[in-house]
């Protein structure tokens, strides 16, 4: 069987989406190629955003191969699945697009398909939504019943089927990745780096899932369960990457520094020609364990702080370790040691402006960058969502956010990364018609 593996060349343009606009290494899709590789089926790895390609730059390379599957993520980089563009505009275009003439199965993965599977089906026209992690999912597509695949939702007869479950990966499972399907060299981006430096950039995962369960962080239905990969296949990615000239290596970790066996990831990248970034919570770290990201050559170091008050946080299911006067301290010192040290907020009703103001006065007169306090978008699938709406998601869930976001900070006020005018998710999914 063949798999046609492709990330889009993702367009924002209207969209609340808050993360990078930039390209980013598609590893959801590189560790489901080599899983389909390993099960004995040919596979092609497209990443339009990184070459440049339009769809229609795509379509006959597609045609050519004329795979039996097209996998196409409904949210750019695994990064970006806790904070997506909530409309399925771009993967709408690009299954109509490149699933004409072969006809091959269409699988949609990410975000969209784990919250709301039967309403990607029918927004995408796609055959196949996939709920979870799809890494090892993917190839059982070929060779098992559809029924019996974990979070494998599916087109029927009859309308939809929809799991109830929700696929898990075995990371000990996903080995090193080789990169030879992938144009490093293309890949500019140097994510979360906002100082002179210059060189090639990548993006690699050492760790999948958090233990927390903040009421904002929308990764319960995928990446949920806390797991660590082999430290020898990270960093013989690292090394791979060294060799074709990477200079920069961003963990795109949910949150990096959790487990048993990052000391050791860290020690070995303080032993290369590499420079690192990460997010991370501060109450993970001590001043010798910042020491280690020195010597480990951290660049940049994004910490969620979200309340400056213990009541804020606790609203937000933080279970922070320690108090405020050593969330400023650790920032300060790790700032010694780093060259970019972010702090980011959540506004909440505990926390007072003036005292906000007196907070990011006093880090950033020290070095550390501390960001305006940032509404909180419900992401279907987030304990958010189920505490505004009082229910799980449905199939109106995304609409249902989306509306209730924008009414709702169109006053106030929207983070300063995203559209500050927004546009109806409605009008954003029909957009794609205008390209028929």
């Amino acid at each position: 069987m063949k798999f046609a593996f492709v990330n889009p060349n993702w367009d924002f343009t209207g969209s609340t989406y808050f993360g990078c606009r930039d390209p980013h290494v598609p590893l959801e899709l590189m560790f489901a190629f080599d899983q389909a590789r390993a099960a004995g089926h040919d596979a092609l790895l497209i990443d339009a955003q990184t070459d440049g390609l339009d769809v229609e730059q795509v379509r006959p390379v597609i045609a050519a191969f004329s795979p039996d599957f097209l996998v196409i993520p409904s949210a750019p980089s695994y990064l970006f699945w806790r904070c997506p563009p909530p409309e399925l505009r771009v993967p709408m275009e690009w299954f109509r697009a490149l699933g004409e003439g072969a006809n091959p199965v269409k699988v949609a993965i990410g975000p969209h398909s784990s919250a709301t599977p039967a309403a990607t089906l029918r927004k995408t026209g796609c055959d196949v939504a996939l709920r979870g992690e799809p890494d090892q999912i993917i190839p059982l597509l070929a060779s098992e019943p559809w029924d019996r695949i974990t979070g494998c939702c599916y087109r029927t007869t009859d309308g939809e089927h929809i799991s109830a479950s929700f696929g898990v990966s075995d990371m000990s499972a996903l080995g090193a990745l080789d990169f030879r399907n992938y144009h490093v060299e293309a890949h500019q981006h140097r994510h979360h780096v906002f100082t002179n430096d210059q060189g090639l950039g990548a993006e690699l995962e050492f760790a999948r899932g958090c233990p927390w369960a903040c009421t904002f962080c929308n990764k319960t239905l995928f990446r949920n369960k806390f797991r660590e990969r082999s430290v020898d296949a990270v960093l013989n990615e690292v090394d791979t990457l060294i060799a074709r000239g990477v200079e920069y290596i961003y963990f795109i970790d949910e949150i990096f520094g959790v487990g048993k066996n990052v000391r050791r990831l860290l020690e070995g990248i303080a032993e290369r020609r590499v420079k690192i970034g990460f997010q991370t919570r501060i109450d993970l770290w001590s001043e010798e364990t910042v020491d280690l990201l020195g010597r480990a050559h951290c660049i940049s170091m994004e910490c969620g702080i979200e309340s400056i008050t213990q009541e804020g946080r606790e609203e937000l299911h933080k279970n922070c370790r320690i108090d405020t006067d050593r969330i400023s301290e650790l920032l300060i010192y790790a700032r010694s040691r780093i060259p970019w040290v972010q702090a980011n907020l959540i506004l909440t009703d505990h926390d007072d402006r003036g005292q906000i103001q007196a907070f990011q006065e006093h880090l950033r007169s020290r070095g550390v960058w501390v960001s305006e306090p940032v509404p909180m978008f419900p992401f279907p699938g987030s304990p958010l969502y189920q505490q505004t709406f009082s229910a799980p998601p449905d199939d109106l869930a995304w609409e249902r956010a989306h509306h209730y976001y924008t009414s709702t900070f169109a006053e106030k006020g929207y983070s300063d990364i995203q559209e500050q005018k927004p546009a109806p998710l409605e009008e954003l999914e029909n957009a794609h018609l205008s390209h028929r």
